[in-house]
């Protein structure tokens, strides 16, 4: 709550401040934005890619966690606990269902179905926590649930069911930890997600061919986990501080945008018509959910925020 409110008052006071804010959460969402491509030009299996990519994200942010705050990582998991364990498993669970969706359907699909993630934290944090939910954020949910209704509406018949249902698996993940990091404010995300890279990659280890990869492969994973995840992460955490949570999560949304325009430039990988309806039925909802939180200020301060780096 007081991130929030922190970022709420750096935006209003300071306006070089809110600038850069929403040019690291910008850049945040161009870095997360590369991952359907990553994904596309590998030739590694999913259970490698999803090994590589932790483990260069691993590294990297135990690496930085370390260089800021000269604690070992394993003292920094420590200080967290439990809560911070379940987060990390949560957010495990969550990245390796990424890597498998788009293993099984469209980018698409994908990144527009993690779309849904908020409205799942939103059920939960009414259900578990007792979190007051407004009326529009009810209807915003149904014309969201309604888009991934129509989305896998199709799926079985493309083969792409699996894909569709890993990401909302993956979204509802997310969504899980929303809700703990709700519950305990005092978590400390970048270590929860260097964690959380860590069981990614020890549950990928069994099942993947690591020594197998070609070195081009390798440049693109070891970009993966350290650019596309870790940056992006580091980023968006940066920048989130420094803007009010509506306006970053309205800037994040490019990443819904880019990142099956850079497939369908490259690739010329172009989603169907259920998707297309579909995902626009949800990000239609999320985008006017988003800019009115986004216009009033005061109850947008009341929404969950996990922006504390370190």
């Amino acid at each position: 709550m007081s991130a929030v409110c922190d970022s709420l008052m750096t935006a209003a006071s300071d306006p070089i401040a809110a600038r850069r804010g929403v040019l690291l959460v910008a850049g945040a969402a161009l870095c997360w934005s590369s991952g359907g491509l990553i994904a596309r030009l590998v030739t590694t299996s999913p259970w490698t890619t999803s090994l590589w990519r932790s483990v260069f994200a691993a590294l990297f942010l135990t690496v930085v966690l370390w260089t800021l705050r000269r604690l070992s990582i394993v003292t920094q998991w420590r200080e967290g606990g439990r809560p911070v364990l379940a987060v990390a498993v949560c957010m495990a669970g969550a990245s390796t269902c990424f890597i498998f969706s788009l293993a099984h359907t469209s980018v698409a699909d994908t990144l527009i179905l993690m779309c849904t993630g908020p409205y799942v934290a939103g059920l939960l944090g009414w259900l578990l926590l007792g979190e007051r939910v407004a009326l529009r954020t009810w209807l915003t949910m149904g014309i969201a649930l309604a888009g991934a209704v129509v989305m896998v509406s199709n799926s079985y018949g493309r083969g792409a069911i699996v894909g569709d249902v890993l990401a909302i698996v993956m979204a509802s993940s997310f969504a899980v930890a929303t809700v703990l990091v709700r519950r305990h404010p005092e978590i400390q995300m970048a270590p929860a997600a260097a964690l959380a890279t860590t069981l990614t990659a020890l549950v990928a280890l069994p099942f993947a061919e690591p020594f197998t990869t070609p070195p081009r492969d390798l440049f693109l994973l070891a970009f993966f986990g350290v650019g596309q995840f870790g940056a992006g992460f580091l980023l968006f955490m940066t920048g989130a501080r420094l803007i009010p949570v509506a306006q970053s999560s309205l800037i994040g949304m490019l990443e819904v945008v880019l990142g099956p325009l850079w497939v369908w430039l490259m690739l010329n990988e172009r989603p169907d018509a259920a998707s297309l309806i579909g995902g626009a039925l949800i990000l239609a909802a999320l985008f006017a959910n988003t800019l009115i939180d986004l216009v009033t200020p005061r109850r947008a301060a009341i929404a969950p925020s996990a922006t504390d780096i370190v």
